[in-house]
């Protein structure tokens, strides 16, 4: 079996249901032999590592560890789902400071045994402000850091595809931006159903305004309902995108997707925060542009931010971030 690279893959939260299926994908994928599984949850984590061993992927050489620095000495790519779960009745600004404290010891086992990283993605939440966490603790340049927003875009593929009963792959260029969130901006500019704009079947009978704002509830509310439905929170589509996350940047081939990333930009009106915008995944990590879209749209954008700003200074309240004067005293790389 070939793989992309013989860089050392971390799973942190292995004996987890995210964990445990990103392993078995990872090495589905060819992304890597190297995997190294890791949680504190000992018993639980042997029992996944034998069962990834029975699979018997040739040429693998997955290791697993309950030692975080044992884990994370040499490691290339990391992918964290090592916090605290949504449970039903829960939403992720719920899980605030465990999750939060999770991510600032996270980001200072990174600075301190495994500098050089060349990814790291967060997908345990609330995850605009655990990723954002991680960066500033960790001393990594903003491009090293992303966090798993791809399943908002995606869930709006999803309903459209399903209001108008085709392909998933016939609805294009799906996009919500701001916080992976119920407050999320759910944009419609861009999007086409059969190469028809979505904007141009809004108001008409083939989608009308209620049965729009139906699907952007729903879409805000994708999360809690697959908790709904399974009694747990979501771990195949967040393992499936954060492993694809990870292969943009082996492969340099790209992704298709919105990523959550570190936004500083004052003129732009988004400072010292982490949040899905339009982005790019290459070997170099993750870059970042303003999305274009509708007056409304970018009001959206604006309030999402708004929600995330208030998140990020509660965490700074707690003593989990320092205040925003001392960032660049932690992290050089935030100017």
């Amino acid at each position: 079996m070939s793989y992309i690279t013989n860089d050392k893959l971390v799973i942190l939260g292995a004996a987890g249901a995210i964990g445990s299926n990103l392993t078995q994908a990872a090495l589905t994928m060819g992304l890597t032999p190297n995997v190294c599984m890791y949680d504190p949850f000992e018993k639980g984590l042997k029992g996944a590592a034998e069962e990834i061993y029975h699979c018997s992927f040739p040429g693998a050489r997955v290791t697993w560890t309950t030692d975080i620095k044992e884990a994370l000495t040499g490691a290339s790519y990391i992918i964290s789902s090592g916090g605290a779960p949504r449970k039903e009745g829960m939403t992720r600004e719920d899980l605030l400071k465990g999750n939060c404290e999770i991510a600032a010891q996270l980001g200072k086992d990174i600075r301190a045994y495994c500098p050089g990283l060349k990814l790291a993605v967060v997908i345990f939440n609330p995850a605009d402000i655990t990723g954002l966490t991680v960066l500033v603790h960790s001393g990594l340049h903003p491009s090293k850091v992303a966090t798993l927003a791809a399943l908002d875009s995606t869930r709006l593929q999803t309903a459209l595809s399903q209001h108008f009963n085709c392909a998933q792959d016939e609805v294009a260029n799906c996009r919500t931006y701001g916080g992976h969130g119920e407050q999320m901006a759910v944009f419609a500019s861009t999007a086409s159903v059969k190469g028809v704009p979505l904007n141009d079947l809004i108001g008409t009978d083939r989608l009308t305004n209620d049965q729009w704002e139906a699907i952007k509830k729903h879409v805000q509310q994708g999360g809690k309902k697959i908790i709904e439905l399974r009694g747990r929170s979501s771990f195949q589509s967040p393992s499936h995108q954060s492993l694809v996350m990870i292969k943009a940047v082996m492969d340099g081939q790209g992704y298709p997707w919105p990523v959550g990333c570190y936004v500083s930009h004052i003129l732009h009106g988004f400072d010292h925060i982490m949040m899905a915008m339009e982005t790019k995944l290459t070997k170099d990590g993750v870059s970042w542009s303003i999305p274009a879209g509708t007056q409304e749209e970018l009001h959206e954008l604006a309030v999402s931010y708004g929600h995330l700003v208030k998140l990020r200074d509660e965490v700074i309240a707690m003593g989990v971030l320092p205040p925003l004067t001392e960032w660049k005293n932690v992290n050089p790389h935030l100017t």
